[in-house]
């Protein structure tokens, strides 16, 4: 069984993400979680070392990068991140591992299958496993995460279909959009609603997300169609939208992982 040690300062994204590990086929055996850099450090140090290390971006006491100042760390490390899509490059261009919080069971699968694979691949006759992210790779990821962000050309409006025409909708005629049965609906604030070429992954990077919000994994919201947010169960919140979705749907509820980044986004 792998160890894995979870470095998160939300209570909530950690026991989630523990779930998630333990539901595998191959379940892990779970180290922490650790709230800080400096609960990092002392169990690092303390043992046993983990096989793989799934580490938050912001902790309670800094970044998470002050790790690899403090102690070695000797095995791979998973990234989990809710940092938008152009900090997301940097991981990308320095080929480290992420994943994108809320952290999709899906995707965790796939992360875990690529680690036991690398793992299989890197030990043999009791070798140490290689770091799979090296000082090098961590100093070009943190270097690009302190440059200021690019000014970016997002999309201003939308070609659809209706019957035999075209119709072009401006994006501040946009609501939301709902993914729904591998198809994704646009609601124009009029309560017209049209079809998308596009899935909610790639409108999330083509809109302002200063003006739009990805809910949960069905919602893409405009902040303007949130009529109303109210309190839910299990420390959640439920949004109005207008015009309303389909009641079939049910409540539009913000992603329990999202919770205080929804809020941090509302209040700027």
């Amino acid at each position: 069984m792998l160890r894995a040690l979870l470095v998160e300062d939300e209570p909530l994204a950690a026991r989630r993400l523990a779930a998630l590990l333990q539901k595998l086929p191959e379940p892990f055996d779970i180290l922490g979680p650790a709230e800080s850099v400096a609960q990092a450090v002392a169990l690092l140090r303390a043992g046993p070392a983990p096989d793989v290390l799934f580490l938050d971006i912001h902790l309670a006491d800094g970044l998470s990068f002050e790790l690899f100042e403090q102690v070695e760390i000797r095995c791979p490390v998973i990234f989990t991140t809710a940092y938008d899509q152009y900090a997301l490059r940097a991981f990308r261009v320095n080929s480290v591992d992420y994943l994108l919080k809320p952290i999709d069971e899906e995707e965790l699968r796939g992360a875990v299958a690529k680690l036991r694979a690398r793992l299989a691949a890197t030990t043999g006759a009791g070798a140490p496993v290689a770091p799979i992210i090296d000082a090098a790779s961590l100093a070009a990821l943190v270097a690009q995460l302190r440059q200021p962000e690019p000014a970016v050309a997002y999309k201003t409006q939308f070609v659809v279909r209706v019957g035999e025409h075209l119709k072009v909708v401006a994006v501040e005629q946009v609501a939301y959009f709902l993914s729904l049965e591998k198809t994704t609906l646009l609601f124009a604030a009029d309560g017209r609603k049209y079809v998308v070429d596009y899935t909610l992954e790639q409108l999330e990077n083509l809109l302002d997300p200063r003006e739009f919000f990805r809910l949960n994994r069905a919602y893409l919201a405009r902040q303007a169609a949130i009529q109303d947010i109210i309190h839910y169960a299990s420390s959640r919140l439920q949004t109005v939208l207008r015009p309303a979705p389909p009641a079939s749907e049910g409540p539009v509820l913000v992603s329990r992982e999202k919770v205080s980044v929804f809020k941090s986004w509302l209040d700027r």
